[in-house]
């Protein structure tokens, strides 16, 4: 759907972007993720066409990114922008039709989305009268009207309380349902595991990971696993020696029915899982046998820890 191949940017002396390279597949929602700085903003802008790359291309459904493009772009940026003396559903319809939509074709399509949000009644309130978050479903209502072909959200859940949010998460599944390609910048690492299928992490300029979001966890998984015990207390003791003399053994804490002990085991090499709790179930009741796969956050964190060392 979107290929950016070897985009370079600098802004005098200060590099944005250094020979970054990311396919985006059709259908796919994409989270872009890196520290503040590390040139996610930049590579946004450049896609939506505000800058020029210095070097590199951009291809859009196999062509070479041009201006007729930004009609097929839905953008959500993170510093949002609304006029705050007009009512809503002028502003909507005034939006709606700088998309290309003919009025009648932008007023069928608010019907639409101000129904599904369940905001019919703000129709005729002014901007100023709105709350953050209720201002925020407006721009949010407004980006994706036109039906873009690919949507990118910088921050989408801002300013949004935990029911807001989930309702526009909703809305962004059902939009890519729909046929909608998403970029999704965000530092939210738990909205990036509900929702993303790729992701890819830049940091100071450069792309440092990418792929998909299940082949680099597996790549980043380490044969850990959660553990619950239930045991006798004169025997954990001697079971805890037991266990760290055969593998690598650390305790641990997760919430549970029971007083057990909680540890995470590394199996070892050639062992598998069933290997591992058959051994454990000989020595004690196994109340909990859960693998210990890596979140975004994790992998997220250990990957730029391994550039500093």
């Amino acid at each position: 759907m979107l290929r950016i191949e070897n985009i370079s940017k600098q802004y005098g002396d200060y590099t944005a972007l250094d020979d970054v390279s990311l396919h985006i597949p059709k259908g796919s929602i994409f989270g872009l993720l890196g520290p503040n700085g590390a040139g996610k903003t930049s590579l946004i802008r450049i896609i939506n066409q505000i800058v020029l790359p210095d070097a590199g291309t951009v291809c859009l459904a196999g062509e070479l990114l041009q201006p007729k493009h930004t009609a097929q772009i839905g953008y959500l940026p993170e510093e949002r922008g609304l006029y705050k003396t007009m009512k809503v559903g002028e502003q909507a319809l005034y939006l709606a039709q700088l998309k290309g939509l003919s009025k009648e074709e932008a007023k069928e399509r608010l019907k639409f989305w101000f129904n599904r949000l369940d905001i019919g009644d703000w129709w005729h309130k002014k901007v100023q009268e709105l709350s953050k978050g209720m201002a925020q479903k407006i721009q949010f209502l407004v980006t994706v009207l036109h039906n873009p072909k690919l949507l990118i959200f910088d921050e989408p859940f801002s300013g949004f309380d935990p029911i807001n949010a989930n309702i526009i998460k909703d809305e962004i599944l059902y939009l890519r349902e729909q046929g909608a390609t998403i970029i999704f910048s965000t530092h939210r690492m738990e909205s990036v595991e509900e929702l993303c299928d790729h992701i890819a992490l830049i940091n100071k300029s450069r792309k440092i990971l990418d792929g998909k979001l299940i082949d680099i966890k597996r790549a980043y998984k380490n044969n850990l696993y959660e553990v619950g015990l239930k045991v006798a207390e004169e025997q954990k003791t001697a079971l805890l020696a037991e266990l760290k003399s055969q593998f690598e053994v650390s305790e641990t804490n997760f919430k549970t029915l029971y007083d057990e002990l909680k540890l995470h085991i590394q199996k070892k090499e050639g062992q598998t899982a069933n290997d591992l709790l058959q051994y454990l179930t000989t020595r004690a009741e196994v109340t909990h046998f859960v693998e210990s796969i890596p979140s975004v956050d994790e992998i997220f964190i250990s990957t730029i820890n391994k550039l500093k060392e």
